[in-house]
């Protein structure tokens, strides 16, 4: 099997970004936005996802960081995927942090629609304001081109409530990406193609 490993660059007059991807790591990650609570919650989409990730990025306002962080791990993660041959294609996965719980499906289907209900108190998180976490996720599965449907059902802090969504995202992908020996070499769709 080919590796599923991508580099993506990125350079405009408000950010700068460097990023790794290998879909068939072991959870490693090496990641600096300078947002600690940014790094912290794409840490989990690689530890729970089993993904290595390695990041830097910086910029000078976190909304355009968080955004083009989002658009370089769509990219990164439509051409890790290469032909998407032989992929399980959709994955979901709900989780649990104390007291929140959190849901997160993907399709990784060629068509990008989020649908999220997120129930954020908008606090700033360490700097990182909860309205950001909306925001890469409409990012991210506009530039994957994957139906993402994210929910937190419930949950006081906001802390845990993020961080459970961002562990479901890594365990959903994880699932969605995996070879699926059954149908190695097929396109995991009736049309014959899976558009990117």
């Amino acid at each position: 099997m080919p590796q599923r490993t991508a580099t993506i660059k990125r350079e405009t007059k408000e950010t700068r970004i460097s990023l790794e991807l290998n879909l068939d790591g072991t959870g490693k990650s090496d990641i600096k936005t300078g947002i600690e609570m940014f790094d912290h919650l794409l840490s989990q989409i690689a530890r729970h996802g089993l993904v290595d990730i390695k990041l830097s990025a910086s910029g000078n306002d976190p909304h355009h960081l968080v955004e083009d962080v989002a658009i370089c791990f769509g990219r990164a993660l439509g051409e890790a995927l290469g032909e998407k041959k032989g992929i399980a294609r959709m994955g979901d996965a709900t989780v649990p942090m104390d007291d929140a719980l959190a849901m997160v499906a993907v399709d990784i289907g060629g068509r990008g629609y989020p649908i999220m209900e997120l129930n954020f108190a908008k606090n700033d998180m360490l700097g990182f304001p909860t309205d950001l976490i909306r925001h890469f996720l409409e990012s991210f599965a506009s530039e994957a081109k994957i139906n993402l449907h994210a929910r937190v059902f419930y949950g006081t802090n906001d802390h845990h409530k993020a961080e459970a969504l961002f562990k479901a995202l890594g365990k959903a992908l994880d699932k969605a990406t995996r070879i699926d020996p059954r149908i190695s070499g097929e396109l995991p769709t009736t049309k014959g193609m899976l558009e990117r």
